[in-house]
Formats: C-alpha cells, sequence, structure tokens
C-alpha cells in the first residue's frame, strides 16, 4: 500500500487578522529568497582554489563542492514544490530559508572536507525547498495579467542577477576577505530576510486536503540524483565508463519507476495529466534545452578569462558585469514586448539574440580583447537569456491550475537546472575532447570556442522547438496565459 503524508486541512489564505503586505514587499522578499539560491551556485566557483589549500582537498573533493550542491538542488525540487502546495508556501519558503542560511553558517566554519561537502548538499536541499515557492508567492500575490507579467520579469531578472553576480561577488570576498566569506555573506543576508518574511508574509497553499505522495517524491528524488550523479562524472571519466553509465541506468530505472507509481498512485506528486498541457510540457522542454546551453556561458567565460587571457578571479568577475546588466535589462524588456508580440515570439525572439552572441563568442582567440571578446558577445547572450526566460515561465506557471502552481514552480526550476548540468557535461567534454590535453593558451581557446559553437546549435534547436511546440493562442495582454488544456484554469 502507499504510504502517505497527510496535510492539514487548511483555509487558501491565513492571517485574516491583518491587513495584507503592499504586493511589491511579497515580491521583494520572494525575490531575495531567489537570489540566493541562484547565487550560490556560482559564487564559490571563484573561491575553489582557495578551499583546496586551506581544507587540503583533493582535485576530486573539490569537484563535489560543486556537484554537492546542485545535485541536491535538482534532485529535491519537485518534492518541494509540491510539498509548498500542499503545506503552504510561506511556511515552505521559511523551511528552505533557514536551512540555507543554516547550512552556509555550517560550510563557512568547516574544519574539513567533508563537514563542508555535507553542508554544500544541505544548502541545496534548502535550495530546492526554497526556490519554488519564491515563484509560487510571486504568482499567487500578483493577479493574472500584464502585473503578474512584471512580477515574474522581475523575479527573472533578481535570479539572473544572482547567478551574474556570483563571479563578480566571490572574486571580492575572496581577494578582500577569505573563500569562507562565500558561505558567511548569506548568513546576515538570510536572517533578514527570515524576519522580513515572518512578519509579512501571509500563508497560502492548495487547500483541497491532498496528501504527499512519499513513494513518488523518494523515486524522483533519487532518480534525478542519481542521474545528476553520473552527468557531473562524464567529464572526469567519460561517457563511457561504468562510473558513468552505471548510475545513468539506475537513475534511469528509477525515474521510470516514478512514472508507474503516479500513474497508479490516487494522490501522484506529479499528475502526469500535466504533461499533456501544452503550455506546460513545452515551455518546460523549451527551458530544458535552452537552459543547457546558456547555463554554460559564465564558466567558459570565466575560464577563457582566467586560463587564456590572464586575468585573476576579481577581473573576471568585474568583465562580465555588462553581461550582468544584460540579463537583468533583457528580463525587464520582456513583459513590454509580450504585450505587444505574445508569449511566443519573445522567447523565441530572445533565444535567437542568444544564438547570435554564440556564435559571436565561438569565435574567439588566443589574443583576443575584451569589448570583442568578451563583452558584446556576453552582453548578447545574457540578453537574450532575460528576454526568453520571462514569457517561458509565464506560459508555464499560466498553464496550470492554482494547486498545480508550486509543482509547476518547481518543473521549471528543475528542468533549467538540469538543463544546464547537463549541458555543463556534454559542453565541457566537448571542450576537453578538442584540447587533447594540452594547456597552451590556443589549445584551450580552441577548446572553448567548439563548446559555444556546439551551444550555438542546441540554442538553434531550442528554436526550432519553441516555433514548433509552444502555444500559439496567447493573450499578449496577459503575457502568457492561454492553452490551459486540461489544467482546469487558473490565475
Amino acid at each position: 500500500m502507499t504510504v502517505m503524508l497527510e496535510a492539514p486541512d487548511v483555509a487558501h489564505v491565513s492571517g485574516r487578522s491583518r491587513p495584507a503586505p503592499p504586493a511589491w514587499l511579497v515580491v521583494a522578499l520572494a525575490c531575495a529568497g531567489q537570489f540566493l539560491v541562484v547565487l550560490d551556485v556560482s559564487v564559490v566557483n571563484v573561491a575553489l582554489p582557495s578551499i583546496r589549500a586551506d581544507l587540503g582537498m583533493s582535485g576530486t573533493g573539490l569537484q563535489w563542492v560543486v556537484n554537492a550542491y546542485s545535485i541536491a538542488f535538482a534532485g529535491f525540487m519537485l518534492l518541494g514544490g509540491r510539498a509548498g502546495d500542499l503545506y503552504g508556501r510561506k511556511r515552505m519558503f521559511l523551511v528552505g530559508l533557514g536551512l540555507f542560511t543554516g547550512a552556509s553558517l555550517a560550510g563557512g566554519l568547516a574544519e574539513g572536507g567533508g563537514q563542508l561537502l555535507l553542508a554544500r548538499a544541505a544548502q541545496g536541499l534548502g535550495a530546492a525547498v526554497l526556490a519554488p515557492a519564491t515563484l509560487t508567492i510571486v504568482t499567487s500575490a500578483v493577479p493574472e495579467g500584464p502585473a503578474r507579467a512584471r512580477a515574474i520579469a522581475t523575479w527573472t531578472a533578481v535570479g539572473a542577477g544572482g547567478g551574474a553576480a556570483g563571479g563578480f561577488f566571490g572574486g571580492l570576498l575572496v581577494d578582500t576577505l577569505s573563500w569562507r566569506w562565500v558561505l558567511l555573506i548569506n548568513v546576515p543576508v538570510g536572517a533578514v530576510v527570515l524576519l522580513g518574511s515572518l512578519l509579512w508574509l501571509t500563508e497560502s497553499r492548495a487547500g483541497d486536503g491532498r496528501r504527499l505522495d512519499l513513494p513518488g517524491a523518494l523515486l524522483v528524488t533519487g532518480g534525478l540524483a542519481v542521474l545528476a550523479y553520473g552527468i557531473s562524472q562524464t567529464e572526469a571519466s567519460g561517457w563511457t565508463a561504468a562510473a558513468t553509465l552505471v548510475p545513468l541506468a539506475v537513475g534511469a530505472a528509477l525515474v521510470a519507476a516514478f512514472l508507474l507509481v503516479e500513474s497508479r498512485t490516487a494522490a501522484p506528486l506529479m499528475p502526469l495529466g500535466l504533461l499533456r498541457v501544452r503550455a506546460v510540457a513545452s515551455a518546460n522542454a523549451a527551458m530544458f534545452l535552452s537552459g543547457s546551453a546558456l547555463f554554460c556561458t559564465w564558466y567558459f567565460i570565466t575560464l577563457y578569462a582566467q586560463n587564456v587571457l590572464g586575468y585573476s578571479p576579481l577581473d573576471a568577475g568585474l568583465s562580465m558585469l555588462p553581461s550582468s546588466l544584460a540579463i537583468v535589462l533583457g528580463s525587464k524588456l520582456a513583459p513590454r514586448l509580450m504585450r505587444r508580440l505574445g508569449a511566443r515570439h519573445v522567447a523565441v525572439l530572445g533565444t535567437v539574440v542568444a544564438l547570435t552572441g554564440y556564435a559571436w563568442q565561438s569565435t574567439m582567440t588566443a589574443d583576443g580583447r575584451y569589448v570583442t571578446s568578451i563583452m558584446i558577445p556576453g552582453i548578447l547572450m545574457m540578453l537574450g537569456a532575460g528576454l526568453a526566460s520571462t514569457p517561458l515561465a509565464s506560459l508555464a506557471t499560466s498553464g496550470a491550475a492554482p494547486g498545480e502552481a508550486g509543482l509547476v514552480s518547481g518543473l521549471i526550476n528543475t528542468s533549467r537546472t538540469m538543463g544546464g548540468s547537463l549541458g555543463l557535461a556534454v559542453l565541457s567534454t566537448v571542450a576537453a575532447a578538442r584540447t587533447g590535453g594540452e594547456i597552451s593558451s590556443v589549445a584551450l581557446t580552441e577548446g572553448y570556442a567548439l563548446a559555444f559553437r556546439a551551444g550555438t546549435a542546441v540554442l538553434a534547436g531550442a528554436v526550432v522547438l519553441m516555433v514548433v511546440w509552444l502555444p500559439r493562442r496567447v493573450s499578449a495582454g496577459e503575457g502568457g496565459a492561454g492553452d490551459r488544456g486540461t489544467a482546469g484554469g487558473g490565475g
């Protein structure tokens, strides 16, 4: 018999004894949580050499400083989204942020590599609970229509800014303080956001008495985590090694078992019918495919800047500031364009702009200049990413019923993260194969350039997918509502 955890019966919104906080304050708190989550994906990268020197970690152990976070983040995302629907978005926001903040403190104070890896995994788990709640809180606080599109754009811009700022803040903190502060900086910020959320956020949830499907949750979490582990092994072991193939096969089997359980249980973690909703399925597929290329942008640019052009960590972070501003600009422009062109056309436009930047970046040379080899192509890539992300998120959430909002939010983040993990593994393998073990500037540049050419092809495929599959009947005024199919409406 399926064992489930029952959610208590609650009203849709609690805290009725006091007036609801202004929407801008709710959006600001949710965006602050999202900023921390995305920032931590990239901020640690520039601190890795210092971490290795201080804690005496091996090369493999150092790799897991990044992987422990990303695997836990991707693996628990769907569970975090569904838990928010059933047990309350505010509650899960607070639980996730509290765990993330506490784990940041533990990581910053770690005295050994094992402690640091455990703290990074706990950070990823907290982020997986927190991230879906942030988008659901935003969409619940703002009525569907242009205002919601603007709120989602703000959420996208802040999250994108967090990823963009990671390299800069990481380099600054390592150069001026120590590597520990790339984690410790989360503690005061997290504490302030926790306090504000306790005071001003109101509770909301599906409120339909459904239960949390624990077997399904364990299967999908284990499946995604093992798949992510297998993907992370490709760069070190290659695609044909047992260390890669075995976890990939086990992960695929667990995901298949999850789909079987979900087709038979009365209260599934992820109703499979949701994937028959065109807006949800197509937007997530597009997010997965485009994210598999765009997630890698700063990774390869940072390596090119430091390993080929000789930039310091701080200089490399500073070199990406224009592209950081570009992704924020793209996210803020997207709602205006969506009202005129529709969400589908803006998503395609943004991806084409990013594709142009990727093609330009693939022409890099070992003696490249900053303006033409980093700044301009970086601006195009990130401007396009900002333009595309907002309509895709808007399409997916508008295609779901209110009770599925947290699940769809988790699914969007899972698509982005898993796509990025897979894309980084594949493109890193492509670059390494072209380099052939050489460490000269010319060889490294040729490897990075080939990775960007492969990313250009991936983005071209994403454009085709969007043109063919994204819903055509979208209300431009709402910026993404439409074609809800069997999801039962929403908003």
